[in-house]
């Protein structure tokens, strides 16, 4: 019997408890999406295709590399870089990897140049230019 009543107080309690989050979470302010207008669109279409712009320059820029080489080299126009691919397991890394940890590889080898970090805006611009030029593909994350 002792057990019962235990049993009934920590009841309440739950049920309680149940209660009172319930009528808390009832009470919160939905979470919504940023709200946006025509002219944050604008603004971010012009910042997206700045981006697509410094990473053209860069795709095409010997400074990039100690070698004279540059990526437009053996991907003119972005070719053969795939980026919808991305992640994907690499053979030359030996891990599925990024688009970014794959241009660090080419900037490495390839072009004998020094990584970048993953949040570089020259890395940010190599990813946003590759990635313009094969727009519309269809997603197709781990294909080769």
């Amino acid at each position: 019997m002792v057990h019962r009543v235990r049993f009934s107080v920590l009841s309440l309690l739950t049920i309680g408890t149940a209660a009172l989050l319930g009528t808390f979470v009832a009470h919160m302010p939905m979470a919504q999406a940023d709200e946006f207008n025509e002219q944050d669109l604008q603004i971010w279409q012009q910042n997206f295709e700045e981006a697509v712009a410094k990473g053209r320059a860069a795709f095409t820029d010997p400074s990039l590399g100690t070698n004279g080489v540059v990526c437009a080299q053996c991907h003119p126009n972005g070719a053969n870089t795939h980026p919808e691919t991305y992640p994907k397991y690499q053979k030359q890394l030996g891990h599925v990897a990024p688009l970014w940890e794959m241009i660090n590889w080419c900037i490495r080898n390839p072009l004998e140049g020094q990584e970048l970090a993953a949040n570089d805006p020259v890395m940010l611009a190599l990813q946003a230019y590759i990635t313009q030029e094969r727009r519309g593909v269809k997603l197709a994350p781990g294909k080769h």
